[in-house]
């Protein structure tokens, strides 16, 4: 992932910057169409279903072309698993076919694909409107991220938040990889609005969130503002060492923004409390990727992505509770959550729950 600004995500500002995936289990075709697209993205090709999943575990293209009929999975039956997953469901789709039947275009359509292509195959055509999808796309991942971004102070907001923790969180359990989530809250942040008002709090803000994004070190780091004073930085393919140290950067560096705050009962300047809350293989959870783990799976797993928010909300109110301007973590594992009802042993990742912001303690 991702830039938001602490994510950084595929944008196609130019042709050479998208990215495609051929999927067709005729090799002739593959190396035809890699001829006609040659310079109009980066393509990736896939010769039959199972290994376009496995493409896509880590790799999210801007287009897909997908043959209609190949052998073992149909390109019907891939289409119908892509829209299940939350983080390919948008990646429109033109399927390809030697049918020209207007029935079967239809189908096509009505099964929620973009476009359709016959073979054999017109190359200025082809050209065209893999094009004119691509800045489709283009124009559609500009109106999401500007949805998604908080209008104080730049960083994603809560929607993305849980949309990329639910996507990570599965990238995870599929690869069998640690992950931590910050939850960062500004100490007595009630108080900091009422004694300098609304204006200066928005730059604090601002500020606070520069620091965060700074502190990130890779690529798929996310920091997010959900309500208040309260941040989320959620930390891929990182374990609790990692998050801790991350942590007390956060902590440092926000102290020595040296923002004034004679109201704060702990110090005359702006701080932080952070919770810290780790899946890795230290978890009593800790499983590595297995069959059930795999591209629109439902299978109930022994701890979820919103187990990750509650016990960095747990983490949090203990360092609020220990005097503000502390980090505390909280294992996953260490969350209570009820079992699956018993007509129901299947359960996706849930959404993240709704949660009370921190700015009164």
């Amino acid at each position: 992932m991702h830039n938001e600004p602490a994510i950084s995500e595929a944008k196609a500002t130019s042709d050479m910057d998208a990215s495609i995936l051929i999927v067709d289990d005729d090799s002739s075709v593959i190396q035809v169409m890699g001829h006609i697209l040659s310079g109009v993205g980066k393509l990736r090709f896939a010769t039959n279903g199972e290994d376009a999943l496995l493409i896509l575990r880590d790799f999210v293209p801007d287009l897909i072309l997908l043959d209609a009929q190949m052998s073992g999975m149909s390109g019907f039956q891939l289409f119908e698993t892509l829209k299940k997953d939350s983080a390919l469901a948008d990646v429109p789709v033109i399927f390809v076919t030697s049918h020209s039947e207007p029935d079967f275009e239809i189908s096509a359509l009505e099964m929620g694909a973009v476009d359709f292509i016959a073979k054999p195959f017109r190359s200025a055509l082809v050209r065209a409107r893999v094009r004119t999808h691509l800045r489709m796309k283009h124009l559609a991942d500009n109106l999401r991220r500007i949805a998604s971004t908080d209008v104080v102070t730049g960083v994603a907001n809560q929607p993305r938040f849980d949309e990329l923790l639910e996507r990570e969180w599965r990238r995870t359990r599929r690869g069998g990889e640690p992950i931590s989530l910050l939850m960062v809250d500004l100490d007595d942040f009630r108080s900091y609005n009422d004694r300098y008002g609304h204006s200066k709090g928005n730059d604090c803000l601002r500020r606070v969130a520069e620091v965060l994004v700074s502190a990130c070190r890779r690529p798929a780091d996310l920091v997010a503002r959900c309500g208040g004073g309260e941040f989320m930085v959620l930390l891929p393919q990182t374990s609790r060492i990692g998050a801790e140290q991350t942590a007390r950067r956060v902590l440092q560096a926000v102290e020595a923004l040296c923002l004034s705050h004679e109201d704060s009962p702990k110090k005359l300047v702006v701080t932080v409390s952070v919770g810290i809350a780790c899946y890795d293989k230290v978890s009593a959870c800790w499983t590595n990727s297995g069959p059930e783990i795999r591209l629109g799976s439902d299978s109930y797993l022994p701890c979820a992505a919103s187990d990750l928010v509650l016990a960095a909300d747990k983490a949090l109110k203990a360092a609020k509770r220990a005097g503000r301007g502390q980090v505390t973590l909280r294992d996953i594992s260490g969350v209570d959550r009820p079992e699956p009802a018993p007509s129901s042993p299947a359960r996706s990742v849930p959404q993240t729950p709704q949660r009370h912001e921190h700015t009164s303690r």
